[in-house]
């Protein structure tokens, strides 16, 4: 079984940073994309970033030029950097992985972890 683990949400004061992580283990055999996601209360969840395994990123509008994401595959760990936070960054962040289980079987599943609270006080 795959399980990803977040931390470093947390209480932060407008103007603040906080960094994210999330680190997956398990039977892995490789990690494709990695993303970061967010819920607001009655809002839908929306994609924050997204990092190939390459290195390539996307952002959404809101967050570029504030948010950095990266990774770490010897670890196999995402992060996101959040800079300039801002009350309308308060919500449930989510880290989600498609993970290849095996090395025979080439199909890759989308796992997520249990989300983190970001609050942002102004």
């Amino acid at each position: 079984q795959v399980q990803l683990v977040e931390s470093g949400g947390g209480l932060v004061q407008a103007g603040g940073s906080l960094r994210l992580s999330c680190a997956a283990s398990g039977s892995i055999f490789s990690i494709n994309d990695m993303r970061w996601y967010r819920q607001a209360p009655g809002k839908q969840r929306e994609l924050v970033a997204a990092i190939t395994d390459g290195g390539n990123t996307n952002y959404a509008d809101s967050v570029k030029g504030r948010f950095t994401i990266s990774r770490d595959n010897a670890k196999n760990t995402v992060y996101l950097q959040m800079n300039s936070l801002n009350p309308e960054d308060t919500a449930v962040y989510y880290c989600n992985a498609d993970v290849r289980l095996s090395i025979n079987v080439r199909t890759r599943y989308a796992y997520w972890g249990q989300g983190t609270q970001v609050t942002v006080s102004s």
